[in-house]
């Protein structure tokens, strides 16, 4: 059963509190509760649905669709999470959030709505961002998926187009311990005779099984479209017999801009240079090697498993900086050796934190992780250890900030 809640929250703040005594668990995966709620809600979608799942590059490729909806003029929403800062980042329509009362107003339909059914945080914003998308008239909707694909809440919609943008270990204790496993999971999102791009440059077997198994029309990295590098500071794209050239690549990774301009092509929406390079210079997302700072470097990063951490390295090594300045926390549910391991041995100073949550690893844990490095220090927050960093740094120095979204949310206001 679910709190009775006599008196109604006014303000999002309000909301927010009360979403977090709804449900006995921050994740309870399963779409039967949710797809009642949403039934009851009666959401219509009338705009072409792109449903996003992955490991790696899910938010990325969504601002990439993004933008080149809008250089097409299309309407185009949003739903993505988590936030950093302000909770109405989750939901964009145009590229902009919305005010608070859109999001009371449309926490007030699901409520109404939920009757005594018991709802996750995730999920009762999931049917709330819902909400506002298909009341915002738009031409295109696009929802990113939480985690997994199968059983996620983003899962109750019909998609025109499903993307799975990469497939690697992660909420491993939900998904699976293999990526066969995982992508299964991934592909949950796919529909009978439907559309799908898989932007993944080696994907597992058994999601070229469920293609096929489902007579899914879809487009392969690497296979029927891919991403070129070029000896200069830019990249061509093919699909089929179709070349753009002279791409520009900026926050956002290669990989998953190929992916988004995939869309384009089993969307039947026109691309040339002009849009391509739109989205490259337009596409970003906080937290995405977000550079905030210079003299000494200061990049910010989500990266939070293996595969991602290795891409930063790989990118921070291309800048030929000095140190290594290594600010981190990271949550106590993640892989934290194979995360690190592509830092270790590099020589760089590193600044562990545990953070303000109660899934965060301890600073015993971090330091266990590590195991093998010398110049390690502790601190009780990412905001001390940073300035700490930043005082130890030369002009010359790089100073990362990764791990998880909370470690980039609690030093991104100090920047924004």
């Amino acid at each position: 059963m679910t709190n009775v809640h006599t008196t109604q929250p006014t303000s999002l703040a309000e909301w927010l509190a009360y979403l977090d005594t709804l449900h006995s668990k921050q994740i309870d995966l399963g779409l039967d509760r949710v797809a009642e709620v949403y039934q009851n809600l009666n959401i219509q979608f009338s705009a072409t649905v792109i449903t996003v799942a992955g490991t790696n590059g899910k938010g990325t490729t969504c601002a990439a669709l993004e933008q080149l909806a809008l250089y097409l003029h299309k309407r185009v929403g949003v739903f993505s999470s988590p936030h950093f800062i302000d909770y109405r980042e989750r939901v964009r329509v145009n590229n902009q959030m919305l005010d608070e009362r859109a999001h009371c107003a449309a926490f007030e339909k699901v409520e109404a709505a939920r009757g005594n059914i018991s709802l996750t945080p995730f999920e009762f914003g999931t049917l709330a961002a819902l909400c506002l998308l298909s009341d915002s008239e738009l031409d295109v909707a696009i929802l990113e998926v939480g985690l997994g694909g199968r059983l996620d809440s983003v899962n109750v919609v019909e998609p025109t187009l499903a993307v799975i943008t990469s497939i690697g270990l992660d909420h491993q204790e939900y998904l699976g311990d293999t990526r066969e496993a995982i992508a299964l999971e991934k592909a949950g999102i796919l529909r009978k005779d439907g559309l799908a791009v898989i932007g993944d440059v080696d994907p597992p077997h058994t999601l070229l099984d469920e293609v096929e198994r489902l007579n899914v029309t879809a487009l392969w990295q690497k296979q029927d479209f891919e991403f070129v590098y070029t000896k200069e500071s830019t990249w061509n794209w093919r699909c089929g017999e179709k070349w753009l050239n002279g791409l520009i690549e900026r926050s956002i990774p290669r990989q998953n801009l190929s992916t988004a301009l995939a869309c384009a092509t089993l969307l039947e929406w026109p691309l040339d240079n002009s849009a391509a390079q739109f989205v490259c210079r337009n596409a970003a997302l906080p937290g995405r090697f977000q550079i905030v700072g210079n003299a000494p470097l200061v990049v910010l990063d989500v990266a939070h498993n293996p595969d991602a951490t290795q891409y930063v390295k790989q990118k921070l090594l291309k800048l030929h900086r000095g140190n290594l300045h290594l600010v981190f926390g990271m949550l106590a549910d993640k892989d934290m050796a194979e995360s690190l391991a592509p830092f270790k041995g590099l020589g760089a100073f590193w600044y562990a934190s545990p953070l303000p949550t109660p899934r965060s690893a301890t600073t015993e844990q971090l330091l266990e992780a590590i195991d093998g490095e010398e110049k390690v220090k502790t601190f009780d927050s990412i905001q001390a250890a940073l300035e700490k960093a930043k005082q130890d740094a030369f002009e010359d120095d790089c100073i990362l900030v990764f791990g998880s979204f909370y470690s980039v949310a609690q030093v991104l206001p100090s920047y924004s």
